[in-house]
């Protein structure tokens, strides 16, 4: 799905030996939720200066551009704690370097960096408050006024004030927050965002493991750590020497005033197949969805003396949907089979489209190709996640019939998207949705895609996959389906106003 452009990756990690190259290795398994930047922050106790230090090293572009330089790790981000953070800019000036995460602030108890996944709702009232006092900004990013808020608590204590903090910002966070002494893990009420907590090493080895925080635990596969479980919608948690002695932490809970409702688009398209997310694994649960798909949308039937229909999924994020969909379509009865038709070029840098180009037909045509064996004279039904603008998926089907289609059908595993997310997705706004150009009509959509049929999942359809999936009964955010929002947001704000 490459029209809604993923969010933030971050990743934390507490009494591990090489912190920074854990990070490093975390971000990595996290590029997929953000390439426009990344950063890393340690902590450590600097001997010549005695005092507590934050050494941090960010930039532009991906995690192996940002830190090709290897002598980083052993002279610069030293220390057994640290955060990292991968950045797709949803609130915030992409081009801004200042808005490159993770922030560090030395105040007045100290050093603190934060990494954040998510969209403050109530950022621009908080910032025109903040103004009104006379507050100088060094960033025009909504994770800067969690900072903030703290520095400016009036409580003692450095948790209350990070608590303090927390009871003011509503919507969309998932936090990894760095102190001198401790890291602190942070899960919004609603749980929006997934954030898990690993373990790396042995409970009995001197000192304890080490405790890593990701987004998602694809990146506790490549650090080699266990995965312990889910941050609950809410949950504060500080994990410190301690606690990593003992195994036992300190856990505050945020009020939850407007339930929990995790976003059901991370297991559509945003998060990895083989990560676990909201207390399932992501593959389980989009094979799910493909099946439901086949019963709401199976392929077209034909004679037994034709060739039957070939499904291909729009990779990457459709793939294991795809695989169940063709599974299910079989089942009822229906003769298809599974065929890779579409080749996707991950290697495509930012650099690729000269000007004067057509740049979002020369930017599809050079991240995908057709197998034109494969779909010659076929019968072809594409399977994708979602459609947002459409641009896309109508270059998509110009190059399967210039390959030699039969015929193209459309299969979409999501239902139509008609709101614009205000927790974390940079979704275009109302009146650029392809959906709402075309008021929701499917056959003028269709026409308009080029295609012989075209097909959305249900909202029924796909809470039930989910649901059937995941055997923890929670609610989920579907707002950008229905435009019911779980929690207020000012409405009409656009992505420009909110960079203030």
């Amino acid at each position: 799905m490459r029209r809604i452009k993923e969010y933030c990756g971050i990743f934390g990690i507490y009494n591990a030996d090489n912190a920074a190259r854990h990070i490093y290795l975390g971000l990595h398994a996290l590029q997929h939720r953000g390439q426009e930047s990344a950063g890393i922050v340690t902590s450590t106790f600097d001997e010549h200066r005695r005092r507590w230090v934050m050494p941090a090293h960010r930039g532009p572009g991906l995690v192996l551009d940002v830190f090709q330089d290897a002598t980083l790790f052993e002279t610069k981000l030293l220390g057994r704690a640290g955060i990292g953070h991968n950045r797709y800019s949803t609130s915030g000036a992409s081009d801004n370097p200042a808005n490159i995460q993770p922030f560090v602030v030395h105040y007045r108890d100290g050093n603190l960096a934060l990494a954040h996944n998510g969209n403050l709702s109530n950022a621009r009232e908080l910032r025109r408050s903040f103004s009104q006092r006379g507050t100088l900004f060094q960033t025009t990013s909504d994770s800067e006024l969690i900072l903030h808020l703290i520095a400016q608590s009036p409580r003692r204590r450095q948790i209350d004030q990070i608590l303090d903090a927390l009871t003011q910002v509503e919507g969309a966070f998932s936090l990894v927050i760095l102190t001198d002494d401790s890291l602190i893990a942070v899960r919004d009420p609603n749980g929006f965002r997934p954030l898990a907590l690993g373990r790396l090493g042995e409970p009995e080895q001197e000192g304890g493991p080490a405790y890593c925080v990701a987004s998602e635990t694809c990146a506790f596969d490549l650090v080699g750590a266990e995965y312990v479980r889910d941050i609950e919608p809410g949950e504060v948690l500080v994990i410190n020497q301690q606690g990593c002695e003992t195994g036992r932490f300190e856990r505050y809970h945020l009020a939850q005033n407007h339930g929990v409702s995790p976003c059901i688009f991370e297991y559509v398209y945003f998060s990895r197949p083989d990560s676990r997310v909201f207390g399932e694994m992501v593959d389980k649960v989009r094979r799910k969805i493909g099946k439901q798909l086949a019963h709401d949308a199976p392929v077209p039937k034909v004679p037994d003396d034709e060739k039957q229909p070939i499904v291909i999924s729009v990779p990457d994020s459709s793939n294991t949907a795809a695989l169940g969909y063709v599974t299910e379509c079989q089942k009822l009865g229906y003769r298809c089979r599974f065929e890779i038709g579409l080749i996707r070029n991950h290697y495509v840098g930012r650099t690729f489209i000269s000007p004067g180009q057509n740049r979002r037909e020369t930017k599809v045509r050079s991240k995908f190709n057709t197998v034109a064996g494969v779909l010659k004279d076929r019968i072809v039904v594409m399977v994708d996640d979602s459609i947002v603008r459409g641009t896309t998926a109508k270059f998509l089907v110009r190059m399967v019939r210039e390959a030699g289609a039969k015929e193209v059908h459309f299969r979409v595993t999501s239902p139509p998207v008609i709101s614009p997310c205000y927790y974390g997705m940079d979704f275009p706004s109302h009146e650029e949705l392809f959906a709402n150009q075309f008021d929701g009509n499917i056959e003028a959509m269709r026409q308009w895609l080029g295609v012989d049929s075209l097909a959305y999942l249900s909202v029924e359809g796909l809470m039930k996959a989910v649901r059937a999936a995941n055997e923890r009964e929670q609610n989920y955010c579907n707002a950008c389906f229905t435009a019911r929002y779980p929690v207020p947001v000012e409405m009409g704000v656009t992505k420009e106003e909110n960079e203030w």
